[in-house]
Formats: C-alpha cells, structure tokens, sequence
C-alpha cells in the first residue's frame, strides 16, 4: 500500500504556535501558500489544516491555498457541529471539483468552545454518535441522489449534492479518537484512522482491536487504513538533536503559554500524559516530556534522533500497519524544507533497522 506524508499548516492568527518563532506575515494567506508550496517541492503530498473555534475557516482556507498550488492537497480539518452534513458535503464536493479532486478531510469530534458557535451537544459518547450519523449521511450525499434521511440528530429530504465530487472519488475522511465511542465510528465510517505518537506496544493493540470491531460492527467500506500523527525533532546527528528537544522542553517550562493545547480531557490526550510515567523515553526514541509541560496532542511524544534514528522508528511505526504519516515541527516553514529532504527519502527506500538510541541506557527508555 502506498504511504502518505503530510505536513501541518497551524491556521491560526496568533503567533508562536508550538514555538514556532516566525513574526512576518503569519497567520496571513502568504504565508500559508508559501509553506504549501514549499510542501509541494520537498516530498509532501499535502497537509493538515487545524481547525477551532477562534480559528479562520478551515475550508476557506483550504481553497485559497488550493488555487495557487499545484499538486498541493489539503487535509482540511471540520467538527460536525460547525456543520449540517448537507451543507459540509456540497463545500467539499465543490472543493474536490475545483481542485480536480484535491481535497481529504480529518473529521473532529472533542468538545471546542460550544456555546460561542451554538454545538449544544456536550456528552462525549452521544457527539460521537453523532458523528457517525452524520458520516453514513456525507458518503450517501456524495454517492446517491434524491437522499432522503431520518436519524437522531439529521434529516434531510430529496437532497442531491451538486456538483459530484471529482471523477466521482468521494474525499478521504481521516478520523481520530481513543474511546470507545470513537472506536465504533472509526471502525464503520472512516478510511483512515489517525494516532497520535504512542509506543508500539500501543499503537499495535489499538491497529488489532479496530480491525478486530470492524469485522463485528459488518464494516462496509474497504478496509481501515491507518496514520500517526506526530512531532518529530530530527538533526544530523543524535546529539545535536536530543539537545534540540531538551532546549526546547526548558523553554516549555519556562514559559506555559509554548505548550497550551486544546485537547486537554480527551482519552486520547490522557493515554499520552500517562506515557511520562513510564520513562522520559520510551521505544527506541519516542520523547514523553513535552507531554508533562504542556505540550498537547500531536505535541505531547516526540520522535527525536538522526534522520536514519527517526526513519528507523517511523519504518517499524509501519511495520505495525501505519501507512499515513502527518508530521511537523516548528518552525513549520524552515522545517518542511528540511525534513522533506533529510527524512522522507529513507521513508520511501528499504531501510536496516539501526541500533537503539544511545541515550536509552540512562533515560529509563522501554523498548516495547
């Protein structure tokens, strides 16, 4: 099965998400089209657009990035109770016509400001209910005409999306979450699930147990595939990178507002932070230390080392089953010019599986 790299573009207007230092033009459409450009000449397929409340749209966004790139294809982030499912399927299908079909979607479930945008949903179990309810009604829009549907939380009468989606490929609908609630929907409604940077050990359970549900649940779509999506601080050398990190973890400490995150509460976010008890690294590189000063979701594990380290550990990341791979660090723009040429190429060549970090023999490191 062929993999996927995918950068991540922040969308957000105010500075230094992550720590990212850059001051000129961020936040603005300039910036957001030089660092989708920049993906497109080193190795990217695309990226990841965050989405939030307080954020600029995520769709809107996403085409103005999209008509002044080439090949660029982003991965636009939406929550089903920004949306009504009728109203989300013409945006995207208008989004893969225009682009010729260049357009997936990573669908958001967890609570963001509910009352400043009107979602009066908050039970977690019943907004991934909803979510799925809300999936099942998007792919009949894309795939069916003259739908008509009753459910628990949409209803929608002799409605025919227009225009189709382009060549009639409905978009990728990428999905993530660690509950239960959310393992349901993963398992029947989405393509690809997303993981966050957990251990092996892990990350193999959970890949076992969705293909596990998908059969019970009489998954209907092609099989699920599977992605990570994670931080990676690579240099030249191991040294120079785990000084990187170790830097970069002080000035988290030193300063809060680096690290806020808003996936605070999430199982999810919670299996990660668990992960500082075990050892500051875990695996053969993964970095749990951010996660204890602030860092959330993706910026919670680090995989940190060499390029062939790091290529080392996202190869048996794929071993595992993982075939999507959405990476980033900061500053987003120096850094997917650098990764894309350092670390890509060993991604998509036979790669030898290297020794083990060297720092492991004093870093309580388990190798799982």
């Amino acid at each position: 099965m062929d993999r996927q790299f995918l950068w991540y573009l922040p969308n957000m207007i105010e500075r230094g998400h992550r720590g990212d230092d850059t001051v000129d033009g961020w936040g603005s459409l300039d910036y957001s089209v030089e660092l989708a450009r920049a993906a497109e000449r080193h190795g990217w397929a695309g990226a990841l657009i965050g989405t939030g409340w307080g954020r600029p749209d995520s769709f809107v966004l996403a085409t103005a990035i999209a008509a002044r790139s080439t090949s660029f294809v982003p991965l636009v982030a939406a929550r089903p109770g920004y949306w009504q499912p009728a109203q989300f399927a013409t945006a995207a299908a208008t989004l893969s016509r225009l682009t010729g079909g260049r357009v997936w979607v990573n669908v958001v479930t967890g609570r963001d400001s509910l009352a400043a945008y009107g979602d009066g949903e908050a039970d977690y179990d019943r907004r991934y209910d909803r979510t799925g309810e809300f999936l099942r009604l998007v792919r009949r829009l894309w795939t069916e005409e003259d739908v008509t549907f009753t459910g628990d939380f949409f209803q929608v009468e002799h409605s025919t999306v227009v225009p189709r989606p382009a060549g009639g490929q409905v978009p990728r609908l990428y999905f993530g979450g660690a509950s239960a609630a959310a393992e349901k929907v993963s398992a029947t409604q989405a393509d690809v699930q997303l993981f966050w940077g957990e251990p092996l050990e892990g990350i193999d359970a959970r890949i076992a147990r969705l293909r596990q549900l998908s059969g019970q649940l009489g998954r209907e779509l092609p099989p699920l595939e599977f992605g990570l999506r994670v931080t990676v601080v690579v240099r030249d050398s191991s040294q120079d990178a785990w000084r990187a990190a170790e830097e970069r973890v002080a000035q988290m400490a030193a300063d809060p507002k680096i690290g806020i995150d808003g996936h605070r509460g999430s199982v999810g976010q919670d299996r990660l932070l668990a992960l500082a008890e075990r050892g500051e690294v875990l695996d053969s590189c993964l970095y749990t230390a951010p996660g204890h000063y602030g860092g959330g979701g993706a910026g919670s594990t680090w995989l940190v080392g060499s390029y062939t380290e790091v290529a080392a550990a996202l190869e048996r990341y794929a071993d595992l089953g993982i075939t999507h791979f959405v990476l980033s660090d900061t500053p987003y723009l120096r850094e997917v010019a650098r990764i894309g040429d350092n670390l890509l190429p060993l991604l998509r060549e036979p790669l030898s599986r290297g020794p083990r970090h060297p720092r492991m023999s004093h870093r309580n490191a388990i190798d799982l």
